[in-house]
């Protein structure tokens, strides 16, 4: 695909000063509409030098709180608060947002697992591969929010990846440090190299990740943490003019913790329906008891009880009740070393 030139089209022009809102065009044929096209919401704030930022949300539809404050910054910024170039996607994959899925109910695809993507691929590859290839290049810093979604409620929190270059690295921590939330994460294990995160590395790109609530709904302390974190790390890249109005608080102190492995996560050991006995923040024991999963279709069947597989503070907790073996039921962090924030 070396070379490869993307299907995607769209009036917006990148390189114009100003403020534009428009749409990424995908063009996707259906009985209902033949030369029809998916658009993608976008729009470009720019004025004079500066960096240029992608904000996004929407990379998974049923992930909220980002999509609003997105939305909300858009109506906001006007090309007089802005040093640079600023790019804001509220709903990445729109067929995803609309109906409120985590995958495109078009294809079934995860946006965040298809990256570099695929410019002949289905829809969702072919976002992934727009982005890759387009708009990437043009960025210096990427803010990618998530929530948990339908399937799992999160503690709010901002995130980076260890990568493998340690300037980068540092660069990212900072970031983080300025977003401003209680809670910062170190993702240092995560062997899916699909994700979005891989580009931002290969990119070189200052790139921050979060998850801002999750269970299906729409978590208030999520979006204001997504809308004000968004303009204090905009602030501290000088992607805003000093004399933009925007009042946000200073960062709170962030409490720096980390993934660090696979014993980290919990996974239903039987379909059934999951009973936690523990909730978020809980701090935990290896081995200690997260829950139990019942069987309602076997009642004279004993529940089997789980246990945590790492010490920690529980960040994630499934949300639905009923469970498939493998789903993922929480996942604990644990503190950074002093030596590494």
């Amino acid at each position: 695909m070396s070379g490869a030139t993307s299907r995607l089209w769209t009036e917006v022009d990148f390189d114009k000063q100003g403020k534009q809102v428009g749409y990424l065009r995908l063009p996707h044929s259906t009985t209902r509409s033949a030369y029809g096209t998916i658009a993608i919401p976008i729009s470009v704030i720019a004025n004079g030098d500066g960096p240029s930022v992608l904000l996004m949300a929407g990379i998974h539809g049923d992930e909220y709180e980002a999509q609003i404050a997105l939305c909300r910054l858009i109506r906001e910024l006007e090309p007089e608060h802005v040093q640079g170039r600023i790019i804001v996607m509220p709903a990445t994959n729109l067929p995803a947002a609309m109906a409120g899925t985590r995958v495109s109910p078009i294809d079934d695809l995860n946006l965040n697992r298809c990256f570099p993507g695929d410019p002949d691929g289905r829809p969702t590859e072919q976002i992934a591969y727009y982005i890759d290839s387009v708009l990437l290049p043009l960025c210096d810093v990427w803010l990618d929010l998530h929530s948990g979604g339908g399937s799992l409620a999160y503690v709010p929190f901002v995130s980076v990846h260890r990568f493998a270059d340690e300037a980068l690295n540092a660069r990212n921590l900072a970031a983080l440090k300025s977003f401003g939330s209680p809670y910062g994460i170190v993702w240092a294990f995560f062997d899916e190299p699909r994700m979005a995160k891989g580009c931002a590395e290969r990119h070189g790109l200052l790139y921050l990740g979060s998850e801002l609530g999750g269970g299906g709904s729409v978590n208030p302390e999520g979006v204001r943490l997504a809308y004000e974190g968004s303009l204090r790390t905009l602030r501290h890249v000088n992607a805003l003019s000093p004399a933009a109005p925007f009042r946000v608080p200073e960062p709170v102190p962030t409490r720096l913790m980390e993934v660090g492995g696979r014993d980290y996560f919990v996974y239903a050991p039987a379909p059934g329906l999951f009973e936690p006995v523990r909730a978020l923040t809980d701090t935990v024991e290896r081995g200690a008891r997260l829950g139990f999963v019942h069987f309602v279709d076997d009642p004279s069947r004993a529940p089997i009880a789980v246990e945590l597989g790492h010490e920690g503070m529980i960040m994630c907790m499934r949300h639905p009740g009923r469970v498939e073996r493998g789903d993922c039921l929480a996942h604990v962090v644990t503190d950074l070393s002093p030596t590494e924030s």
